[in-house]
């Protein structure tokens, strides 16, 4: 539990989505996190969206997702976050998120996150040649150094099958549990 937790309440977890193959398996990370005490809600990148069963994660999270700003006066669907992870992270977040650009309501909840200290972890999800951009470098390097844990899951091969498979989304919770204090 995180001090940003009432005693009585679970800690929330937020899931930020992004659009790659792997993002239709995140309620793994969902009913892991559940298990781990977590209540969970999910911000979609607005291309992620058509990456997920949105109903499901819904009826599985209890919670509307997340994907659009919304407008003032209206109230927040989600709680504020104790935590968030990024999984699957794409490029595109990764470099975006680094830079500070704030273009979309998921890239405005981790450039926000920073300056909150809400702990944060990404699960990269691209291609060899993409992570080859140094772009992708120098953005990894500027996540790290704001205090964001990466996962050490290494590229897939580009146009290669089998990246769902490999992706560990349980890594999520492990990055954060030394952070949050969760005790599985």
């Amino acid at each position: 539990m995180t001090e940003r937790t009432a005693p009585d309440k679970k800690p929330f977890l937020y899931v930020v989505v992004c659009a790659s193959g792997v993002a239709g398996d995140v309620g793994k990370l969902i009913t892991a996190a559940q298990e781990a005490n977590w209540d969970v809600g999910v911000i979609a990148t607005p291309q992620g969206l058509g990456f997920i069963d949105t109903k499901a994660i819904e009826a599985q999270t209890g919670y509307p997702i997340r994907s659009a700003w919304r407008s003032p006066g209206d109230p927040r669907p989600l709680p504020p976050a104790d935590a968030i992870a990024v999984a699957p992270a794409t490029f595109n977040t990764i470099n975006k998120w680094a830079a500070g650009i704030s273009d979309t309501l998921a890239l405005g909840i981790l450039c926000e996150a920073y300056g909150m200290g809400i702990p944060t972890v990404a699960l990269p999800c691209l291609n060899a040649a993409q992570a080859a951009h140094p772009a992708y470098r120098q953005s990894l390097d500027r996540l790290r150094g704001m205090g964001v844990l990466i996962s050490s899951r290494e590229p897939h091969r580009p146009k290669a099958d089998g990246a769902a498979e490999r992706f560990r989304w349980e890594e999520a919770l492990e990055l954060l549990e030394p952070v949050v204090g969760m005790v599985r």
